[in-house]
């Protein structure tokens, strides 16, 4: 959840890998770090968290150990020296498995969770505003290295004004289509290890797209940016209510098919969110959410048929379909953003920010389904697992 404008991340960066923390690092502020670690003899990778790229100085030094049944060492290095190691006797890692680390700043000290729980604590040795850059070494594979402000997030009302770092732009709506705003509820419980979980759309809620400009191409015309006058305006109100819901890790224009893991699989809460824009003359794509050579859901619209699709696929054979007839919320060339919300007993389906229908559960082992693909007649531009 971002409500101060925060760094664009790195998306696919190769290890080793060494960036810059623009502005440095602030209490509050969330480093998320998502990856797959390799199928390798190699035994160790590290995240370091540092003044400066030359690494004399790192102020957090995490260290997975496949060594002696698994260890994570946490260290600081001071004008190129060593401090006293601090080692947790655990591994939370596998080898050929994807990973979601998050470092959490706080003012006394990092906290660490690894797939969503809670895993170390390590106090500050080097005052963390000095910290500006992070480097990855070791057999790891990178995703992507997001950046998440919270600091705001228990005090800033839900109708106060944010500040971004780039305008917020939209395109225009097709004709007849109106907003609506309903008044809702978002509750944002904490769990030890876990500042938030990821938000949910709640049923019913109409908020209008938002996109970030840069983040999203538009077709050259008709975008206007937030406190412009124009046609399609969007209150600011609901401007800020999407950008708290959603912190979206943009990315360039991706080739397709599109595959891309879910560290952890899905539970309870788990959103995945696709955006792109439809190409002029297309026909149709799909969303698959994948449990190893299953397919748990297909979304699946087809402008040719102007429907929408959904089934499951077990064992190389199709289920029954269940179709939407009418409720085909995109548009050839129009730019979109699914919301695809995991709950205990379905699926719910939100495009732009609308509730469209649930798809309920028809294989029910979540952690399992663990794989993104995208395919068909769009052109993607971000994702979030």
């Amino acid at each position: 959840m971002a409500f101060y404008g925060t760094q664009a991340p790195y998306l696919n960066p190769i290890v080793p890998f060494s960036g810059s923390i623009q502005g440095g690092l602030q209490a509050g502020l969330q480093i998320i770090v998502n990856g797959n670690v390799l199928n390798s003899s190699e035994t160790r990778f590290a995240v370091n968290l540092q003044t400066d790229s030359s690494g004399d100085d790192i102020a957090f030094h995490f260290n997975p150990r496949f060594e002696d049944g698994g260890y994570v060492v946490c260290n600081t290095k001071q004008k190129g020296r060593w401090g006293p190691e601090e080692r947790k006797m655990k591994m939370p890692f596998q080898k050929g498995k994807p990973f979601k680390l998050c470092f959490l700043v706080q003012s006394s000290e990092f906290k660490v969770t690894v797939n969503g729980s809670f895993f170390v604590q390590y106090a500050h040795r080097i005052p963390y505003h000095r910290v500006k850059n992070i480097s990855v070494i070791g057999f790891v594979q990178l995703f992507d290295i997001s950046f998440q402000n919270i600091s705001a997030a228990h005090v800033q009302p839900a109708f106060s004004v944010a500040r971004f770092p780039k305008p917020v732009c939209f395109p225009p709506r097709h004709k007849g289509r109106k907003p609506k705003i309903q008044t809702f509820t978002h509750n944002v419980q904490d769990a030890p290890g876990q500042m938030f979980p990821n938000p949910v759309i709640p049923p019913m809620a109409c908020f209008n797209t938002i996109y970030v400009s840069g983040f999203l191409g538009g077709r050259g015309r008709g975008f206007v940016c937030a406190g412009q006058a124009g046609e399609g305006r969007i209150p600011l109100v609901q401007q800020l209510l999407w950008l708290q819901l959603f912190h979206l890790s943009p990315s360039s224009q991706q080739p397709m098919p599109f595959c891309t893991s879910i560290p952890g699989g899905l539970y309870p809460s788990k959103s995945i969110v696709v955006g792109g824009t439809v190409l002029p003359h297309a026909q149709r794509f799909h969303i698959n959410l994948n449990s190893g050579n299953d397919i748990a859901f297909h979304l699946n619209p087809r402008f040719n048929e102007n429907n929408v699709v959904c089934n499951t696929q077990i064992n190389g054979s199709w289920g029954s379909e269940e179709r939407r007839p009418q409720q085909i919320p995109f548009g050839r060339g129009q730019a979109f953003l699914v919301c695809i919300t995991c709950e205990g007993h379905c699926f719910k389906v939100a495009v732009d920010g609308q509730h469209l229908f649930e798809y309920y559960h028809r294989l029910k082992n979540l952690p399992a389904i663990n794989n993104l693909e995208v395919a068909g007649d769009i052109q993607l531009t971000y994702v979030r697992t």
